[in-house]
């Protein structure tokens, strides 16, 4: 099969599924043409399957700013035809989904029905989409799909809360490529960290006020005032100065190292003995996933999708959001006992495990061959 993925080209997770997924795919014998306006963050390889093409944006001094949009669906139109796509799959609603419907209009005038998935990630639906400014578009887009799919239960149940949705919602969850994240021999970037062989806490985000990353490092001083422990704070965005003042005034930037944006966050994960994610809103939880599959168990939120991956009191232990005293003391709990930590570092891999990509994969291929077949069938 020939599929179009269409996706941030980022390091947020709707880009980082999508370009793990298109890599499957392309490994798995399918052709994959990736459409935007960079070359996805990890797609950094070389396969004879995996194809990347541009969006050019035009710089045209009338426009305040550059139709995305508009350049989207032209470049949608040109791949499809000149590649003979069978398949369409666009990832974040704003603003795939509607850029795919106007190229899906056009191809039909030279003859072409190309089928389109959505794949809903989260704040497409849970922040952004809520917008008045964009609501409409957003509920007329996922209409106009041919499949709709979410990476949680609880996002199709958002989803269907606050749009007028008609469209069968798909739940297909995030998934972990286990060949690669998985515990790595470390022990010298451990003891580089952790001379005394501290704990080490991990948080990996793109700092914005949703992931609360200042309860992180609260939460951190917590656990540091009883078990002698670092922190890493993998990423960068907006609230990291904010961080690093907070770090200050809580007189711990000794034990705690930004190393901002990093490519392999499985080695870092592989030192690591506990992930701390106390966001407000998590539609699924991938970079807890990614953590699990190194072994190593999580503090959260009861939000979002993280109830449908961390399971209580095995691979983790979820509070409600803001209750950093009972986020700490299950994290000392887990991190105070060398026996009962790699026991939740065990069912964390065990618990990641129920989400490896060769489980993942069929399920969206057996989608794809669904979704194409209703098209053909219904333009007979």
């Amino acid at each position: 099969m020939k599929i179009g993925i269409v996706c941030y080209p980022t390091f947020g997770g709707s880009g980082v599924v999508a370009t793990e997924l298109g890599k499957a795919l392309a490994a798995h014998g399918h052709e994959v043409h990736f459409i935007t306006y960079n070359q996805p963050a990890r797609l950094d390889f070389f396969s004879a399957n995996l194809f990347y093409h541009e969006v050019s944006i035009s710089k045209y001094p009338l426009f305040d700013f550059p139709p995305y949009e508009l350049a989207l669906s032209s470049k949608l139109v040109d791949v499809v035809r000149f590649e003979n796509l069978d398949l369409l799959h666009v990832h974040y609603a704003i603003p795939h989904a509607s850029a795919a419907f106007m190229a899906k209009q056009i191809l039909k005038t030279y003859g072409i029905d190309i089928p389109v998935i959505t794949t809903l990630h989260g704040t497409d639906i849970t922040l952004v989409g809520k917008d008045p400014s964009y609501n409409p578009v957003v509920t007329f887009s996922i209409n106009q799909s041919d499949g709709v799919t979410a990476v949680s239960e609880n996002l199709k149940k958002d989803t269907l809360a606050h749009f007028n949705i008609s469209k069968d919602i798909k739940v297909i969850p995030n998934f972990i490529d286990l060949s690669r994240f998985s515990l790595k021999p470390r022990d010298h970037f451990k003891r580089a960290i952790a001379p005394e062989e501290e704990r080490i806490i991990i948080h990996t985000s793109n700092f914005r006020k949703v992931k609360r990353t200042a309860d992180v490092i609260r939460i951190f001083k917590k656990i540091n005032e009883k078990i002698p422990s670092k922190l890493l704070m993998v990423g960068d965005g907006p609230e990291r100065a904010n961080n690093e003042r907070i770090c200050r005034e809580l007189e711990i930037c000794h034990d705690v190292r930004f190393l901002g944006k990093q490519d392999a966050i499985e080695e870092i994960l592989s030192v690591s003995d506990l992930f701390l994610m106390p966001s407000e809103s998590e539609s699924f939880g991938l970079a807890a996933l990614e953590a699990m599959a190194c072994k190593v168990p999580v503090i959260a939120t009861n939000v979002g999708g993280l109830p449908e991956l961390v399971t209580q009191g095995e691979s983790g232990f979820m509070s409600d959001l803001g209750d950093i005293d009972d986020m700490a003391k299950n994290a000392m709990y887990i991190l105070e006992d060398s026996k009962r930590l790699e026991d939740f570092k065990e069912k964390a891999l065990q618990r990641a495990k129920e989400f490896e990509l060769s489980l993942i994969l069929p399920i969206y291929e057996n989608y794809y061959k669904e979704v194409v077949g209703s098209t053909k069938s219904a333009a007979l």
